[in-house]
């Protein structure tokens, strides 16, 4: 956990950060990309925790901005979903994910739906497609290896920095983040425009964000593969082959 949260505070140093579509107090941190390769190695739940650790010693190293206090969250829920996914949890990742969607559609500035599904579109229909990849990746793992599984790897980290997105919808959308002092004091109507002013420029930077995390998950993974650094030797590429020869080597 300290090396990933120590990798995760080192890489906030070089990365550049990339401002919110109108909102320049809020900054993409490209770093977050990482995350997935934590719930990767770490599994869900150390990996989130190292997230989350380097992305607080990454807030207080740059000063303690108030803006980012709401984001912090991010990064673990990218490493706790990928972790669970990729260890044989997929439908609680599943789960997560759709409750964030279902939470976003609650928010003042989506309420009324009726009146306001542009915004719910415009926030949602990238999200709502990343969900629903989980259920072929999952399928479609059982075919794979982790030496053959580049587009796993880019579908996996796709997956996890859209709820790493996700969240940071949910939570900006809150009129106690929105409306706070830090942020301008900004109102419904304004969050609305905000929302809807570049709907395809966050999926682009996911996607871009998911090439270069499948360059690093797939040699490391083969790289990895056997041994005690993973948080589970049986993961979904494995098709059960870890458990197997756990129990070979205990009748041996």
């Amino acid at each position: 956990m300290a090396i990933f949260a120590a990798l995760y505070f080192v890489l906030s140093l070089v990365t550049p950060y990339v401002p919110a579509v109108g909102v320049p107090e809020i900054r993409i941190s490209l770093e977050a990309l990482i995350a997935t390769v934590f719930g990767l190695v770490l599994g869900p739940y150390l990996g989130a925790a190292a997230a989350l650790l380097g992305a607080f010693v990454s807030f207080v190293y740059t000063g303690m901005l108030p803006t980012n206090i709401p984001f912090l969250l991010a990064p673990p829920l990218n490493a706790l979903a990928s972790g669970l996914i990729f260890y044989r949890k997929w439908k609680w990742g599943f789960v997560v994910f759709s409750v964030l969607i279902i939470a976003f559609l609650f928010t003042p500035p989506v309420t009324p739906l009726t009146e306001n599904w542009f915004v719910a579109v415009a926030v949602l229909f990238d999200k709502v497609a990343a969900l629903f990849l989980i259920l072929p990746l999952v399928w479609f793992a059982k075919r794979m290896s982790i030496g053959k599984a580049a587009g796993f790897f880019f579908v996996l980290s796709f997956v996890g920095n859209q709820i790493d997105n996700m969240w940071g919808s949910f939570i900006f959308a809150t009129p106690m983040v929105y409306g706070s002092p830090f942020f301008g004091g900004l109102t419904t109507d304004v969050v609305r425009g905000l929302f809807v002013l570049s709907p395809f420029a966050y999926p682009a930077i996911r996607l871009v964000q998911a090439f270069i995390g499948m360059l690093i998950a797939v040699p490391l993974m083969q790289t990895l593969k056997g041994t005690p650094w993973l948080w589970s030797k049986d993961n979904i590429l494995t098709n059960g082959n870890g458990k197997k020869q756990k129990a070979l080597e205990n009748t041996g």
